[in-house]
């Protein structure tokens, strides 16, 4: 069944009646940090236990600093009377505090492997971001990064960065899968799949999960978006 999504709150929205006891996780639609928090939620069955309220970032309202999260930007997680920000932290958070299947095998190699992967994401998107942006044609950094992820996906068997389905999968899909791939395509024509086959089977099987795809925003209003945010041509 697919989940019928909220309607955005604007400047012009009242807040919900927030501390009540609901667990909210408040998203943008289009973000990808966000976007990690809402693939979680799913793949782990919480559509009933954690309720979207999704955010206008370009005409936020005023409440939702004063009387959410003084940080003032998304994703920020709403449960026991707390609110609890940053994606990487509220993916293991929800993980570890909710039902459903775990994120994170139990194998401390994989869970290792896991951190190190985790850390180097921020490292991968700044990496992506500076080059699309750049004037330039050298793609050596880019080449390096995408090499790091088709080595990665050869640890372990399975098409997965673990084996199997996992927080690491969920914090580099928005990006690669939905972002940078299809950017560099049009902007670079730069295909950062070409030889590399882990990487392409790791894009194919993501693109099979509904916790994923449910969370997929129109590619063409998604691209436009970054291109004028970026100034990219």
């Amino acid at each position: 069944m697919v989940e019928q999504l909220p309607s955005i709150l604007d400047a012009s929205a009242d807040p919900p009646t927030l501390f009540d006891g609901t667990t909210r996780l408040y998203v943008t639609y289009t973000c990808p940090y966000a976007q990690r928090t809402w693939i979680a939620r799913n793949f782990k069955g919480l559509q009933e236990k954690i309720k979207l309220v999704p955010i206008d970032l370009q005409n936020r309202p005023t409440w939702y600093q004063e009387k959410v999260y003084h940080e003032n930007k998304v994703p920020a997680l709403e449960h026991n009377n707390e609110v609890r920000g940053e994606s990487l932290d509220l993916i293991q958070y929800i993980d570890e505090n909710f039902e459903g299947p775990k994120l994170l095998p139990e194998d401390p190699i994989k869970q290792e492997f896991a951190t190190e992967l985790l850390i180097y994401s921020d490292t991968l998107n700044k990496v992506n971001l500076s080059k699309i942006t750049s004037k330039g044609d050298t793609l050596d950094e880019v080449d390096a990064a995408y090499d790091k992820l088709e080595e990665a996906l050869a640890k372990f068997d399975g098409p997965f960065f673990l084996g199997e389905f996992s927080l690491v999968d969920i914090v580099y899909a928005p990006f690669v899968v939905e972002r940078f791939k299809p950017l560099f395509a049009e902007v670079k024509n730069y295909d950062v799949t070409k030889g590399r086959p882990k990487l392409t089977k790791w894009i194919e099987e993501l693109n099979k999960i509904d916790a994923y795809t449910a969370t997929k925003c129109d590619p063409i209003e998604l691209l436009g978006g970054i291109k004028k945010r970026f100034g990219i041509d």
